[in-house]
């Protein structure tokens, strides 16, 4: 099969450290079962995955010089395309602790500082990409120096130019970027309450707030409701899955992985159904093993078998 390119834009990678625990004591001294150190980053994790599937993978992005090797060692080890812009200093550490019950808390730092002339690097990199491809997953958090709406601005030239960009973020970086109407989103009901400003106490609420944002111009809705499956809104209207029962391992990269899925269903130009099939079975497996990646390709079709997929009212 001839390979489908990709470009994954990770603006704050961080090289994740994940530590297991029987149960998390706030305030006092905690030992860790066993731990990981990672590269990583919603992008970079998307990018992982994308590769494993098959896809021509490009990463591009903000990248600490003083410990990359973490980084280019995985680019090269999976054959992705290294188009990151080298900055000075330390990629950050984030810590995740997961808990036996399976709750994961995050210590996310907030990443090194961006200057002007590496933002400009950055966009000559980005929009000389955009000649050659046409699909772009802009997911993650913005290192200090890289406003909201320089990343929504990002968002805009690339639609306008008939890109197709997936965008995962929060808090303001996600604001700000649906404002600009990228092709998919990607909320959980957090975030989506973000977007609104407001709780979702139940579900005409939460396909309300989709509907504005469909009308507001973002073209796919996808939301991630954790074991209790996905949403996902378009002009066609809604369709829903559920996966199977799955043992948890970890929740650490789910979300990416399930945007790597939806992503890799427009790169072959699948219909809906059969791209959130096939997604929704790719977060079930991810939530189902101990960090990102596809390791056992029997496995994801046996989960597929037994996603239920339904169309909504």
């Amino acid at each position: 099969m001839e390979k489908l390119n990709v470009v994954t834009v990770t603006l704050n990678p961080a090289l994740d450290l994940t530590g297991n625990l029987l149960s998390l004591e706030t305030g006092a001294v905690n030992l860790l079962s066993d731990a990981s150190l990672h590269p990583a980053g919603k992008g970079v994790n998307v990018a992982k995955v994308l590769s494993q599937l098959g896809a021509s993978v490009t990463v591009t992005g903000l990248l600490g010089k003083s410990n990359e090797q973490a980084f280019v060692s995985l680019f090269k080890s999976l054959g992705i395309t290294d188009r990151f812009i080298r900055v000075n200093g330390d990629n950050r550490i984030n810590v995740k602790i997961v808990e036996n019950s399976k709750q994961v808390t995050d210590l996310n730092f907030p990443g090194m500082q961006i200057n002007e002339a590496q933002l400009s690097a950055l966009e000559k990199t980005l929009f000389a990409l955009a000649k050659t491809h046409k699909f772009f997953v802009i997911a993650g958090s913005l290192p200090e120096g890289v406003s909201a709406e320089r990343c929504a601005d990002w968002i805009s030239k690339l639609q306008a130019l008939g890109k197709k960009v997936f965008f995962d973020s929060s808090h303001q970086a996600l604001i700000a970027g649906v404002k600009r109407a990228p092709y998919l989103i990607k909320p959980n009901i957090d975030e989506l309450s973000v977007l609104i400003n407001g709780e979702l106490s139940d579900d005409m609420q939460l396909k309300k707030a989709a509907q504005d944002l469909l009308a507001q111009g973002c073209e796919n809705i996808v939301i991630s409701l954790g074991e209790k499956g996905v949403l996902w809104l378009d002009s066609s209207g809604w369709v829903s899955s559920l996966p199977p029962k799955t043992k948890v391992m970890s929740t650490v990269g789910a979300g990416d992985t399930l945007v790597a899925g939806l992503c890799w269903g427009a790169l072959n130009a699948w219909g809906k159904q059969q791209t959130l099939r096939f997604a929704t079975a790719l977060a079930s497996l991810a939530v189902s093993q101990i960090g990102v990646g596809v390791n056992d390709l029997t496995a994801l079709n046996n989960i597929q078998d037994k996603v239920i997929v339904r169309v909504e009212k």
